[in-house]
């Protein structure tokens, strides 16, 4: 067993620092848009119309699948639901 620490849990299980990155991007773009969903109190068929997509989609998001979505998307969906990415990049620890 290793004492070794991260982080962030995408450092510790990701194989490269640049897929941990994209992940912790990805993560925090899904957060804001369910925390968009509950804010609105929006239903899933709502937010699909809302975002563009359908359906099955929102409850993919809703369900964490990250896997399923690439950062384009995610950035589309926000920008659908009148919201700003902004970004700030800094020096890696």
């Amino acid at each position: 067993m290793s004492n070794e620490s991260f982080t962030s849990v995408w450092d510790a299980i990701e194989d490269t620092p640049a897929q941990a990155e994209n992940m912790k991007l990805r993560s925090a773009l899904m957060m804001a848009l369910k925390d968009h969903i509950a804010g609105e109190g929006l239903s899933q068929g709502q937010a699909a119309k809302v975002f563009g997509v359908t359906q099955p989609r929102v409850s993919d998001l809703m369900r964490g699948k990250i896997d399923l979505f690439s950062l384009d998307t995610l950035v589309n969906m926000l920008a659908a639901a009148g919201l700003h990415v902004d970004i700030h990049v800094g020096k890696a620890a």
